[in-house]
């Protein structure tokens, strides 16, 4: 039973970090209905930049400062000279506008970085530490921390503020927020400039995890089950969806991997995901969509 705890607590503590990802698709959707299928590109560009000025001899909080403000310039760009014109478009369109993005992303990043892999240290040893009888990743006990921080943040940001407000109800009725006054391209700026910070933090965790290198931008896939389960719509969702991917995966991987081969937790969560879609298409935490005819 120790060994079971082991498996779900260490599944948990992993899912967090889909869900860092995936709190970014959230803010973008929900603002404006785009899937930004850049927002991995965004991740990987966030780690190259902050590990090439650390190897440039930039200290840790100047890189770090430099980085956030690069992302937050990129994600205002971003909305301002490609999305802002697609306004009213197709889906299929704006979420090809994102697919052609983050190549154009990942071809910047590359001539401006170079594409030589990278280790990234934050001082955060991946040692086990024994908690309460139980074995835990000290890594993911940090990534878990960091990622309830932000949450909470972000919970303050759009439930106490007037910014927070405003995003409510232009996601709500963009329409109706329109007529009351609220500028919308502002509400989209702000909106994209969080989804940049979140992507660095994001970016930084699974830099340290994996090393930056340009596969890191796949880690995208992984949260797009997360975002099935969890639903498009909401952070929370993001969050659920995030533990229930890492601990079926990681529970399948040791339970169910001897019987069926190795590598089930590469597969699994899009079973799973799928399963979703079939009882419950909005997800967990997902606004149903209902069409008047």
């Amino acid at each position: 039973m120790e060994f079971f705890f082991e498996v779900l607590i260490g599944g948990l503590l992993a899912g967090v970090m889909y869900s860092l990802v995936a709190i970014g698709f959230v803010l973008i959707y929900k603002a404006s209905g785009v899937f930004n299928f850049a927002q991995g590109a965004m991740v990987l560009f966030a780690a190259l930049t902050f590990v090439s000025l650390l190897e440039r001899g930039v200290p840790f909080v100047l890189a770090f400062l430099v980085t956030l403000a690069a992302m937050v310039a990129l994600a205002l760009l971003i909305e301002r000279a490609v999305l802002r014109p697609l306004v009213n478009r197709s889906p299929i369109t704006l979420f090809m506008a994102t697919l052609g993005l983050s190549y154009m992303l990942e071809g910047f990043a590359q001539a401006l970085w170079g594409a030589q892999v990278h280790g990234l240290d934050l001082g955060i040893g991946d040692e086990p530490l024994e908690i309460g009888g139980l074995l835990l990743s000290q890594f993911d006990l940090f990534a878990a921390g960091t990622a309830a921080v932000l949450v909470a943040v972000l919970s303050l940001l759009f439930n106490k503020t007037r910014i927070g407000l405003s995003l409510r109800a232009v996601a709500d009725d963009p329409l109706a927020a329109l007529a009351l006054g609220i500028r919308l391209q502002r509400i989209w700026a702000v909106v994209w400039a969080v989804a940049g910070f979140v992507g660095l933090v994001a970016g930084l965790l699974w830099g340290a995890r994996l090393g930056v290198q340009f596969s890191l931008s796949l880690v995208v896939l992984k949260a797009l089950p997360v975002l099935i389960i969890g639903g498009f719509t909401s952070i929370g969702g993001a969050i659920a969806g995030g533990l229930i991917v890492g601990a079926s995966e990681k529970l399948a991987e040791v339970y169910l991997g001897p019987f069926v081969g190795g590598g089930i937790e590469n597969w699994f969560p899009y079973v799973l995901a799928l399963l979703f879609l079939l009882v419950r298409p909005a997800g967990l935490f997902g606004e149903r969509a209902i069409e008047r005819v």
